[in-house]
């Protein structure tokens, strides 16, 4: 199931990197290059944090396939998505529940503490965008009073306390799904975090 996330994650990130590249105008290899940062950059962060090293994508080939492998989807499938508006937001949002869970995961595996975990499952799910958006030139997400980094915290806690009553799977699932609610509800709702300096 966490290798499933892994790879399920790195594609959706992967496809949302791309998409930024196409909407930018980039050439093939700056697509290439915004597609791969936007999928290991969170993650490389939170391994480097944490003392994996080498990281993931280091030392598993099957990342830089699962990335090249993202870019005819991304192609073949621009119109449609690009039409609807909904390319970048979707995949970017699938891809933050799938990346907070593991960043949990994978920290608490490292024998961290739970607050510790909780942080990094939102550096694996955020950073990678931050990354996207400086490169792309425009102003990150997490940056913004929009409900993002703030969904992956609700999700990484919902699922540490989730994960003592029901198998780790359904915790994982429900963990993961609450991420991509709270997101995409906030969007149709309009919702943002006060905040008045």
């Amino acid at each position: 199931m966490i290798t499933f996330i892994d790879y399920a994650g790195t594609m959706v990130f992967a496809i949302s990197g791309i998409f930024a590249g196409v909407e930018r105008k980039f050439d093939l290899f700056g697509v290439i290059i915004l597609g791969f940062v936007t999928a290991v950059g969170g993650g490389t962060l939170r391994d480097i944090l944490i003392g994996s090293t080498p990281v993931a994508w280091m030392e598993n080939e099957v990342y830089t396939f699962i990335i090249l492998s993202a870019i005819p989807i991304a192609y073949f499938g621009k119109n449609i998505l690009q039409k609807a508006k909904k390319g970048i937001f979707l995949f970017d949002t699938i891809g933050i529940g799938l990346f907070t869970i593991l960043g949990v995961q994978k920290t608490l595996a490292f024998g961290l503490s739970p607050i510790i975990a909780v942080m990094m499952g939102v550096v694996s799910a955020v950073f990678g965008g931050v990354i996207r958006d400086v490169l792309s030139n425009k102003e990150p997400l997490i940056f913004s009073k929009e409900i993002y980094a703030s969904a992956c915290f609700a999700g990484a806690i919902l699922f540490l306390i989730s994960d003592y009553f029901f198998s780790q799977n359904i915790a994982m699932a429900l963990s993961i799904l609450s991420v991509i609610f709270v997101r995409i509800l906030a969007i149709k709702k309009n919702w943002s975090l006060p905040f008045n300096p």
